[in-house]
């Protein structure tokens, strides 16, 4: 039994520095532990396929015993008793669905990533607390084995997915699958350039109609030029990509065996031996699809999972674009004079952080962080903007 200020033969007392240190660490430790239950718990509830359901399970009941381990030793040293729910809450389930499993994917590569690196300042500062080193040490050493499992997941039916995670050198780009990244890069667009031009038209005109005028004008403007762009853009790779492919599918016809000798090279390049790589082609050329597949992939960088819809990408863009180009102008609508300016540098400096912080979303940075970096870029454009207008005065 552990009274006040004793903690048995564990080293460390409840109430002295080391103590509270011990207790902050592990509490902080099991929360992440509940959070990566719960993440788990979503994507296994999203798969449809059994063998990845499966292990989503199998790594949310790892981190809901890490986070056993961690509330049991918070009791030993005195601390309050600890439980936590990892069933996936409504807002987490309609996050899941919005973004897509390839983020939620690498947002949890990167979440295990940190939790790594947090256990190691937390054992450097368990030293007093040798049980509580210990246990940091262990579950430290299975969090790294989960970003490699994580990286596995990301993209099961590409025969270079499941050789990188064997090489484990190379980490390869992960789409988000979903709209929203083009989405939230489209109202970073819109809302940089409409809010330099108010900024600009505001310096040099005194008419706030002027400058109505011309944020509205340079909103359809970039509205209809990021969807046009985002529309050729996608069509254009998809229409390179089938062009590559069907080259490749001919080369393939006319010297399988020319084509087997280059895969087995590039894949000796990446580390394999000599039998490995041959016995890996042999496998893979069994399939003429997949061999297809995988000599566009590893010769020509090509995937066929990086093309997204035209339709959608520039409706996306096209979209996202107006608003966040529009709400600069807003203020116009309403007022006029230097408050319409005074308003629209404030609605455009809040738009700017609301949209930084909603990047982290598809960057998995942190949220203050990149809206705080998304506003001084919003200030450092709307200056120069302004002076350069109010430079450009023209009444």
């Amino acid at each position: 039994m552990h009274g006040k200020g004793n903690s048995d033969q564990d080293g460390v007392l409840p109430t002295t520095k080391d103590g509270k240190l011990a207790l902050s660490a592990l509490r902080e430790a099991w929360e992440r532990e509940i959070d990566a239950a719960r993440m788990y718990r979503l994507l296994a509830e999203q798969q449809p396929d059994a063998r990845r359901k499966s292990l989503f399970i199998r790594l949310a009941e790892s981190e809901e015993s890490h986070a056993e381990q961690f509330a049991a030793r918070v009791k030993k040293l005195g601390g309050e008793v600890l439980h936590g729910d990892t069933t996936p809450t409504p807002a987490l389930r309609l996050l899941g669905k919005t973004l897509g499993t390839d983020a939620m994917l690498r947002r949890l590569e990167a979440e295990e990533e940190r939790n790594a690196a947090q256990f190691g300042r937390n054992v450097e500062a368990l030293e007093s607390d040798p049980e509580s080193h210990d246990l940091f040490m262990r579950i430290e050493e299975e969090e790294k084995q989960h970003a490699v499992t994580l990286h596995t997941l990301k993209s099961p039916d590409e025969p270079k997915t499941r050789l990188e995670a064997i090489l484990k050198g190379e980490k390869w780009h992960v789409s988000t699958g979903s709209w929203v990244g083009d989405a939230i890069y489209g109202v970073n667009d819109g809302l940089g350039a409409v809010f330099g031009v108010v900024s600009g038209m505001a310096g040099a005109v005194s008419s706030g109609r002027v400058v109505l005028v011309s944020g509205l004008v340079a909103t359809l403007a970039s509205a209809l030029s990021m969807g046009s762009g985002a529309y050729m853009a996608s069509k254009s790779e998809r229409e390179i990509y089938d062009a590559e492919l069907a080259r490749e599918r001919n080369e393939i016809e006319q010297s399988p065996e020319h084509e087997m000798e280059e895969l087995e090279l590039l894949y000796q390049l990446k580390g394999f031996t000599e039998e490995e790589a041959r016995r890996m082609t042999q496998n893979i050329a069994r399939s003429p699809e997949e061999f297809l597949k995988t000599m566009a992939h590893e010769e020509l960088g090509l995937s066929e999972r990086s093309f997204p819809n035209p339709v959608i990408s520039s409706a996306s863009a096209a979209i996202s674009t107006g608003i966040g180009g529009i709400v600069p102008v807003i203020p116009f609508l309403f007022m006029h004079g230097p408050s319409a300016i005074i308003a629209s540098a404030a609605v455009g400096m809040a738009a700017h952080f609301a949209v930084g912080a909603a990047k982290s979303l598809i960057t998995a940075r942190s949220w203050w962080a990149s809206g705080l970096e998304m506003t001084l870029i919003g200030i450092l454009t709307g200056g120069i903007t302004f002076l350069l207008g109010k430079w450009m005065h023209i009444g």
